[in-house]
């Protein structure tokens, strides 16, 4: 349907005039045909924009400059980054997830260039003999340090934190550092960024961050935070911040299954707690959640990945079925159970491509077009390990680790049909195509 300016004007209650201001000024946007005649003819997406940018300058009170920051983040790069244009900075990326990131876009994605960013040279030396020069640059740096990371980043179109202190028992005997690599570190990402003009920054974050019970965790919720109001800062720039969160990846470089592995040879298994549950995710399916934050997020939001729980006992078992076991308590900072969404967050939280959403509670948040068809949670929505409705037991822990045709998970697809054989249902939320997830929310997760 098309409408001639007098009735557009009549259904915004806006005068022609302002009509053809808002068309000069949204120029990208309002686009209305011509008639041989030289009159304009509006579209109903014309006229949806429109009523979008009344919205913004009469009842919000944003600059012709903020709303057209808002609206052009709306749903334009949704799916559709070039990964060929893109120059990625990884920081810590040295670590597990840094290495499976780098393997993951050479192999699939095909990123311009990624610069890895860390203090360790040894480990980007050994980055440089599996990875080669073509397209990874390392950068020596430290978060901590302002000026470096502003240098690293000219040039950068995306960045991806993912450099942290992660030990608990380190980050509780040296505290100020914790603080200054996990909170002054992220300030100085989104400082820099918004300095030099990256378009999209995702920070990795931690289960440990919900309702945090040692220091490592209340540094990772300062840093949640700042990522996630460090959108008011970008202002007219447009840099967009953005977090995923997630709990231990299973295989990763400090994760328990080495520990056990480790202790298998003694036979005996030691565990803090047998009640204790957790969430499984791969290295794989972590990068790829990234990814996918990357894709639709439009600043503010925490990603969740919708994923399996297991009990830490069973996996004990898989990993040393013949080793006693040894219960030896909960240690200082500890948790039973994983906490990835609280039900204060779930308020604010939709279910969206299998991935859970919190997004942000502030004035500056304004409707996204790409959110429109996520489902919403219901009242009470939590989520964590142990009420989870998705679990992994002893034989299926045990193929995962252990049977050479699944050792290595080749894609997401592979590792959702390896769960479907087991299990003998789909295991849902976990990646199914390349584009996106199963769209079946967890609904077992209420609170009666």
């Amino acid at each position: 349907m098309e409408y001639k300016i007098q009735e557009v004007s009549k259904k915004l209650e806006v005068p022609e005039s302002t009509i053809r201001y808002w068309e000069t000024e949204f120029s990208e946007l309002i686009m209305p045909k011509r008639t041989p005649g030289g009159q304009r003819r509006y579209s109903q997406r014309d006229l949806d924009h429109l009523a979008q940018i009344k919205k913004l300058l009469h009842l919000k009170n944003r600059t012709i400059s903020q709303a057209k920051t808002i609206l052009k983040s709306g749903n334009e790069d949704v799916e559709k980054i070039n990964w060929g244009k893109q120059t990625i900075l990884l920081t810590g990326g040295t670590g597990s997830f840094g290495k499976y990131f780098c393997k993951t876009m050479i192999e699939k994605y095909h990123p311009r260039i990624i610069r890895v960013y860390s203090r360790d040279e040894l480990k980007q030396h050994e980055m440089r003999q599996t990875f080669g020069e073509d397209v990874i640059r390392y950068f020596i740096g430290d978060v901590r340090d302002a000026d470096r990371l502003k240098r690293a980043m000219e040039g950068v179109d995306i960045v991806v934190h993912a450099a942290a202190l992660k030990q608990v028992p380190s980050c509780e005997y040296n505290p100020f550092e914790a603080v200054k690599t996990n909170i002054h570190g992220a300030e100085n990402i989104i400082d820099a960024a918004i300095d030099v003009g990256v378009k999209k920054v995702v920070a990795l974050s931690t289960d440990k961050a919900v309702n945090p019970a040692n220091l490592y965790g209340a540094t990772k919720l300062c840093a949640e935070k700042i990522f996630v109001q460090g959108n008011a800062y970008s202002g007219s720039r447009g840099t967009r911040f953005s977090c995923v969160r997630y709990g231990n990846v299973i295989g990763s470089r400090g994760s328990v299954i080495p520990l056990f592995k480790e202790q298998k040879k003694t036979g005996k298994i030691t565990i803090t707690d047998g009640r204790m549950t957790r969430f499984w995710i791969s290295l794989e399916r972590a990068v790829e959640l990234v990814i996918m934050a990357l894709r639709h997020a439009q600043g503010g939001e925490i990603f969740v990945p919708k994923i399996p729980s297991m009990k830490v006992v069973d996996l004990a078992k898989a990993v040393a079925p013949e080793c006693e076991i040894e219960i030896i308590g909960i240690r200082p900072g500890e948790k039973l159970h994983e906490s990835l969404i609280t039900e204060e967050e779930g308020r604010n939280a939709i279910f969206y491509k299998g991935m859970y959403i919190v997004l942000p509670n502030y004035t500056w948040w304004e409707e996204r077009r790409n959110y429109k068809t996520a489902q919403k949670l219901p009242d009470g929505f939590i989520y964590t390990s142990n009420l989870n409705d998705e679990w992994l037991g002893v034989e299926d822990l045990r193929k995962l680790l252990y049977d050479p045709s699944f050792a290595e998970e080749e894609s997401a697809s592979r590792f959702l049909s390896t769960l479907h054989r087991l299990n003998e249902k789909v295991v849902l939320g976990l990646l199914n195509t390349e584009e996106g997830f199963s769209e079946t929310p967890n609904t077992a997760s209420v609170l009666p």
